[in-house]
């Protein structure tokens, strides 16, 4: 695929490069690969995204991945957003990055370690299918050694093309979803839930209001919601500390100062909405969570160390719950994996892939040597770990409070 530079302004920016038109005139490839041609492209991209996501597609929203952008981006990784337009109008993106590691580049999609799914935005006009099979063959000729397709959704628009048939499934996790109006009940946890964990949950309600007024609040974006993600990923640090739970990602100093950004950004429409839980005037108990199309994201649960083995966690994603419902939702996504405590409020799962596909020889000889299952069967090994032992590391890997 031979690339142009792009003179016209409607392809989005002067760093939009586009390829020689397809058989169908009205059809036109382009390739992203400078912040300021992404940038100029957010009006556009919010235009797609309004007409054509799907809710789990918040991970490949303008707003989220450009505040990534801002913290994630490095020497070792380059954009590479294939998009393409009919009639000058964006109706597909692949929000792609470059990436360089021991001689091997590797196409991923935008957003991680942030992101928790990964997905293509197309345009639903009827021959999406023919418009996949497009941009997948402009992937294709970027000249990548592999493809990497983290956090891929069953029901992802990306796995339903099936263009990435013999790809091998590095790990596999399952991400548990709670449907508000069977979870929500009037003063808490409804008839869906047994009646000793109702009860469970009225009593730890009382235990803490001995400790001081209760208050729950939901918070939208601004300067109060920017400082309370930043308490909510130190409080969660915090517990990954205490447990010897080693989580790289989030004890990334990245990982806290997108979260405040994102959450300060009232006026460039973040998605990310705050549940806070007061005691006594303190924060014990945060949630962030993204909202999009009818579905509640959970991100980040933190709750207080103090108040950790008084339930709060429980009592914070009731709270979480009732205030997504109360938003308009109607699903509230706990986000992979499956652990014991999400599968307590679930109404099903969705499975979950990491899948690598070579695209070149040195590609095919990486991914037959294992390289691309090194990351999990490594976080795997260290989860088996005595938490005498990963305590300190943990510790070390976290930023001091």
């Amino acid at each position: 695929m031979t690339l142009v530079a792009s003179p016209s302004a409607t392809e989005g920016a002067s760093h939009e490069r586009r390829a020689a038109p397809t058989r169908d005139a009205t059809l036109r490839l382009g390739l992203v690969d400078e912040v300021e041609a992404f940038l100029a492209l957010r009006e556009e991209w919010d235009a797609l995204f309004e007409r054509a996501a799907l809710p789990h597609q918040v991970f490949q929203s303008h707003v989220v991945l450009r505040h990534w952008a801002a913290h994630y981006l490095d020497a070792q990784t380059r954009l590479s957003i294939v998009t393409l337009r009919r009639d000058g109008r964006l109706v597909m993106v692949w929000p792609l990055v470059r990436q360089r590691r021991f001689g091997i580049v590797t196409l991923r999609f935008m957003g991680i370690p942030i992101a928790q799914f990964g997905d293509v935005l197309v345009e639903q006009t009827g021959d999406e299918a023919d418009l996949l099979a497009m941009g997948w063959r402009a992937v294709r000729a970027l000249k990548a050694d592999i493809f990497e397709a983290r956090k891929l959704r069953a029901d992802s628009v990306l796995a339903a093309s099936g263009l990435l048939g013999g790809a091998a499934a590095t790990e596999q996790i399952e991400a548990p979803f709670a449907c508000l109006v069977r979870r929500v009940g009037q003063d808490g946890p409804s008839q869906a839930y047994p009646a000793r964990e109702r009860s469970n949950h009225r009593r730890r309600l009382r235990r803490l209001a001995e400790r001081g007024p209760l208050t729950f609040d939901l918070v939208a974006p601004g300067p109060e919601a920017a400082e309370l993600s930043g308490e909510a990923v130190a409080m969660k640090q915090a517990a990954l500390r205490r447990h010897g739970i080693i989580a790289p990602a989030i004890s990334d100093p990245r990982f806290a100062t997108f979260f405040r950004d994102l959450a300060g950004d009232a006026a460039g429409g973040s998605p990310l909405r705050i549940a806070l839980i007061h005691c006594g005037g303190q924060p014990i108990g945060i949630d962030l969570s993204l909202d999009c199309k009818g579905t509640s994201f959970g991100h980040v649960i933190a709750s207080h160390p103090d108040h950790e083995r008084g339930g709060v966690g429980g009592i914070l994603i009731q709270h979480s719950f009732a205030g997504a419902k109360a938003r308009g939702n109607t699903v509230f996504d706990l986000l992979g994996p499956a652990d014991p405590y999400k599968l307590e409020h679930a109404d099903g799962t969705t499975s979950v892939a990491d899948r690598a596909l070579p695209l070149s020889l040195k590609g095919k000889i990486a991914c037959g040597l294992g390289l691309q299952r090194l990351r999990p069967a490594l976080k795997t090994a260290i989860k088996r770990l005595p938490a005498p032992l990963t305590r300190p590391l943990a510790a070390w890997r976290t930023p001091s409070e």
